[in-house]
């Protein structure tokens, strides 16, 4: 029983600390054409004890705010970088359509063909090591890169709006990401 409990101890350290290894690997700071973004705050997203990918949020000013920065008509990005092989590209696309009914709550149909088109771009298939930046751009829209190679760009300020409620709604994919996406770092 003592032997049980040490390796249970064991073992939740290091998914721990591989959490917050996983966090620190995120740049400070990511460059938008000649615009730098700071790294507002990072974690990973997790399920079943497991860490999926790491998620950073990436603003022009520290902001702990959610409902300010999901309003928010200027330059921002979430990287997300993929820690598990577990995460495949119909995993992410099932992902992606659940977290659009959470930040939206259930109301998608004025951004459907958005929604199609943006997840035309998790069509290749995803490996341990991706990265995606899904960058908000004002006037332009959504623009998705994987691996620094564009895969598109998708119009409006609702659609940026529902896109980065995903992770920073009060329906999150993950509520701790979100607290840790939240920090304002300064």
């Amino acid at each position: 029983m003592k032997s049980q409990k040490h390796w249970l101890v064991v073992a939740l350290f290091f998914l721990m600390s591989g959490n917050l290894a996983g966090a620190a690997a995120l740049p400070d700071s990511l460059k938008i054409g000649d615009t730098p973004l700071l790294l507002n705050g990072s974690g990973a997203r997790t399920k079943y004890l497991m860490e999926m990918y790491v998620g950073g949020l990436y603003l022009k000013q520290p902001n702990t705010n959610p409902v300010a920065i999901l309003a928010a008509d200027e330059l921002m990005a979430i990287r997300l970088q993929i820690t598990s092989g577990l995460v495949s590209q119909e995993k992410m696309v099932a992902a992606i359509n659940e977290g659009f009914q959470n930040s939206t709550g259930g109301q998608t149909a004025a951004i459907e063909a958005e929604i199609q088109k943006f997840r035309l771009c998790f069509r290749d298939k995803i490996v341990k090591g991706d990265v995606f930046d899904i960058v908000y751009t004002p006037g332009k829209g959504v623009l998705v890169v994987k691996n620094g190679k564009l895969q598109g760009v998708v119009p409006g300020l609702a659609f940026k709006q529902a896109v980065f409620g995903i992770w920073l709604s009060d329906r999150p994919a993950d509520s701790n990401l979100r607290v840790a996406m939240l920090q304002g770092r300064k």
